[in-house]
């Protein structure tokens, strides 16, 4: 019988405690309107961002240029440890390296999530593409600005990155941020008599 060696068994655990505690983050939500993405935890928002979605609007259609609404996953990840600004195509690192806001550049940098549908209003997604992506245009965020992925910051993008893992819940909505986001439930903290 072939013994495992006691050193690989605490890797191997401390590798397991590693994935548990990387990320305590449940979900990602987008409100178009507010072009507003954020980290939820459960009860607890964990961060904000800005975002670009489609100057096309909303839909599914192959070829439309436009953002999906509905409930998807991440299901898959690409650019770890990437230098900020490095393009990316295919999902695959070019070599090239481009500076925020570069004349007539409109790539895709930093980091992908690819994204994948679970509705019949989005089943397209994966097959079109559709990313959560850097983009060197950063002066357009906030406003529909993209044709049909959900652009970031490079910064926000790779924060976003490290806490989100394969098979997270992405909701992209038509609502307001408010509408999205869990209710904050009362302490004697927020108490106001």
């Amino acid at each position: 019988m072939n013994r495992v060696p006691v050193s690989f068994l605490i890797a191997l655990a401390l590798v397991a405690v590693r994935q548990l505690t990387a990320s305590t983050a449940a979900e990602i939500v987008v409100s178009v309107p507010d072009q507003t993405l954020a980290l939820l935890d459960g009860e607890k928002v964990l961060a904000r961002y800005r975002v670009s979605t489609s100057k096309f609007g909303n839909g599914d259609n192959i070829g439309s240029y436009r953002t999906p609404l509905g409930t998807l996953f991440v299901s898959g990840k690409f650019g770890d440890h990437l230098p900020v600004g490095t393009v990316i195509k295919n999902r695959a690192p070019t070599g090239e390296v481009i500076a925020v806001d570069a004349p007539n550049r409109d790539a895709i940098i930093s980091r992908v999530i690819w994204l994948r549908g679970m509705e019949r209003q989005n089943s397209a997604a994966h097959d079109r593409c559709i990313y959560i992506h850097g983009t060197p245009e950063e002066r357009d965020i906030g406003k529909p600005f993209s044709f049909g992925c959900i652009r970031m910051r490079s910064w926000d993008l790779i924060a976003l990155y490290d806490s989100v893992h394969i098979g997270m819940q992405v909701t992209i909505s038509e609502k307001p941020i408010d509408e999205l986001l869990p209710r904050e439930k009362p302490t004697l903290l927020t108490r106001v008599d």
